[in-house]
């Protein structure tokens, strides 16, 4: 049957990668493998992770998901970033981390989990901030409740519930220190069924962001997770 898969990879942005796609029309079978989904490809050059003389650079999936967005049959589809000659391309630090794993053996049972902090942004300004000057300082926002303490607990709640109905391992939300900052945590929650190994559970992460972004498009949101300061226009 005829479905759309979307291929999930990070950008060469730095100091913090972004998330890109593109759609692939597929025909999967009634019990999908990650070998139905083929390799792809993209222009580099375009991603800062190539120059325009050579930009071509090949898409591998190493992970699927369904797409809880666009309903049963379709998928979300991580891939790493390769060169064509078959090495990862310098941008791929999943390929770093399964190599350092390998590396470091089997003969420890670690845990792994991640916080995955982010600000959501309306016109170029943090979400619920005034259009002149400050909230009030920090105190009321963190784990908050009430009009004035919360802001965008519509996108939390839904991209929430997009994360369990994709099976991601999603463990909590809660909101942060500053008005329109909120974090989700990925990993082992000690349910049946879990995975517990490093490359699995950033997998979960990486979905979630993009899930995250997603939804967020739907409200006019955007998404910073970004390290990088973002200059905020104040007008006094």
């Amino acid at each position: 049957m005829i479905f759309q898969a979307e291929y999930i990879w990070h950008d060469g942005a730095k100091p913090t990668q972004g998330l890109r796609s593109k759609t692939r029309i597929v025909d999967l079978p009634d019990q999908v493998s990650l070998t139905d989904f083929p390799e792809w490809s993209f222009d580099g050059s375009s991603t800062n992770q190539a120059n325009g003389a050579d930009s071509d650079l090949a898409l591998i999936p190493v992970n699927f998901i369904e797409d809880p967005l666009r309903g049963s049959g379709n998928y979300l589809v991580l891939c790493e970033v390769m060169n064509f000659d078959g090495t990862p391309h310098e941008s791929n630090h999943r390929a770093t981390l399964r190599d350092a794993l390998e590396q470091a053996g089997s003969e420890h049972e670690p845990i792994f989990g991640f916080e995955q902090e982010y600000t959501m942004f309306y016109k170029g300004r943090p979400l619920g901030w005034p259009e002149t000057g400050f909230p009030g300082p920090q105190g009321p926002y963190y784990c908050g409740l009430g009009g004035g303490n919360i802001m965008g607990r519509d996108i939390v709640e839904a991209h929430t519930q997009a994360c369990i109905d994709a099976g991601l391992n999603i463990y909590g939300v809660n909101a942060e220190v500053m008005l329109g900052q909120w974090e989700y945590q990925i990993g082992y929650r000690g349910f049946d069924g879990d995975v517990n190994d490093a490359v699995s559970n950033v997998d979960h992460k990486e979905f979630a962001a993009y899930l995250l972004l997603r939804i967020a498009e739907e409200f006019e949101v955007e998404i910073s997770m970004t390290t990088r300061s973002i200059p905020i226009p104040f007008h006094r």
